[in-house]
C-alpha cells in the first residue's frame, strides 16, 4: 500500500517540538484527499505539533494556489516577511510562497542541489528538518 511507504523526514516531529518550543507558530499546508491526508496526520501524530492545518482536499485549493499561502499567514497572525514556508518541492513550496514575501526554504534531502535550469532561487537550502535549528533562533 502507498500510505505504509509514507515516511515522515527522519527529523521532523523532533524538529517540530523544537520549533514549538522555541515559539515558532506552525502550519501544516498539504494537498490531497482530505480523508487520506488527515489520516497521514492522525498516524504520524502531527495535530498537535501544528497550530493549523490545511488540507487541500477540505479547502478545494491547495499549493501552489496562492490562497492556501494567504490563509495561513491570516489564520496564523503572521506577516508574510515574518514566515517561512519549508518544503521539498521547488515550485510549490519555495517559488510562489517567494512571491507573495514569505522566505522559502527548500528541503534538499538527495543533496542533489538546484536543477541547472530551474528558475527558483529558494532563500536558504537545508538537507534535512533538522538543520533549521541552525536558522532559527530562540
Amino acid at each position: 500500500c502507498r500510505d505504509e511507504r509514507t515516511a515522515l523526514f527522519p527529523d521532523a516531529i523532533g524538529t517540530l517540538k523544537w520549533l514549538r518550543e522555541a515559539g515558532c507558530r506552525l502550519a501544516l499546508v498539504t494537498n490531497g484527499a482530505a480523508g487520506a491526508q488527515r489520516q497521514k496526520i492522525e498516524r504520524f501524530g502531527l495535530q498537535p505539533l501544528v497550530d493549523l492545518i490545511l488540507v487541500e482536499g477540505e479547502l478545494g485549493f491547495g499549493k501552489p494556489d496562492a490562497r492556501i499561502y494567504q490563509l495561513a499567514l491570516r489564520e496564523l497572525a503572521v506577516a508574510p516577511e515574518q514566515a517561512w514556508m519549508v518544503g521539498d518541492n521547488l515550485e510549490w513550496d519555495v517559488g510562489q510562497p517567494q512571491t507573495l514575501g514569505l522566505t522559502g526554504v527548500w528541503v534538499d534531502t538527495g543533496r542533489t542541489g538546484l536543477p541547472v535550469a530551474c528558475p527558483v532561487r529558494p532563500d536558504l537550502i537545508i538537507d534535512s528538518l533538522g538543520a533549521l535549528r541552525t536558522y532559527v533562533t530562540r
